[in-house]
C-alpha cells in the first residue's frame, strides 16, 4: 500500500564535535540562538533535561510556515550517538499517523532518520522536513566551528 515510510539523508560536517550530543543532548535550549530563522520556541515540557521519557515542543518554520510539534524522547543513545524523538502532537500528525524522527551523528556525518505512516497513500513524503533537518545540521556545525 506504500503508507509506512523511511526517508535517511546525511550531509557531512566539518566540526570535531558531535552535533546531536554537543548541541541536541546537551544544549538544546540554544537551538532558537542557533539558527533562527528555522526554530523559533523550544521547551522541555516533562522530564529532567533531555533524556528518554521527556517532553519537548518546538515551534519550527517549515517551507515558510510556522509549524509545532510535541515530541517524547524515546531514546539518548550516547554509544551510536543518537537521540530518537517520536511525536506526539502538531503539525505532523495532521498527515500521519505516526511519525519518529533518529538524529545521530558519526565520523564527520550528521544524519536523519525519518520513519512515519501517511494517512493516505496521497500524502506526499516528508522531503522538505528532511531537506529541513540537513539545514539545521549546517546551521548546527557554523555554530560549533566559531
Amino acid at each position: 500500500m506504500g503508507l509506512k515510510g523511511k526517508l535517511i539523508a546525511s550531509v557531512e560536517v566539518k566540526c570535531e564535535r558531535n552535533l546531536v550530543l554537543d548541541l541536541l543532548h546537551t544544549n538544546k535550549h540554544h537551538m532558537p540562538n542557533i539558527c533562527p530563522s528555522k526554530i523559533s520556541h523550544f521547551e522541555i515540557h516533562e522530564g529532567d533535561g533531555i533524556k528518554a521519557g521527556s517532553i519537548v515542543s518546538w515551534i519550527y518554520n517549515d517551507d515558510g510556515k510556522d509549524k509545532t510539534a510535541k515530541e517524547v524522547i524515546e531514546a539518548v543513545d550516547l554509544e551510536k550517538k543518537s537521540i530518537t524523538f517520536k511525536v506526539i502532537e502538531g503539525d505532523l500528525l495532521e498527515l500521519y499517523n505516526s511519525f519518529t524522527i533518529i538524529m545521530s551523528d558519526e565520523d564527520q556525518w550528521a544524519t536523519c532518520t525519518l520513519v512515519y505512516e501517511k494517512k493516505t497513500e496521497d500524502i506526499p513524503e516528508p522531503l522538505v522536513l528532511l531537506g529541513f533537518v540537513l539545514h539545521v545540521f549546517k546551521d548546527m556545525e557554523c555554530h560549533l566551528l566559531k
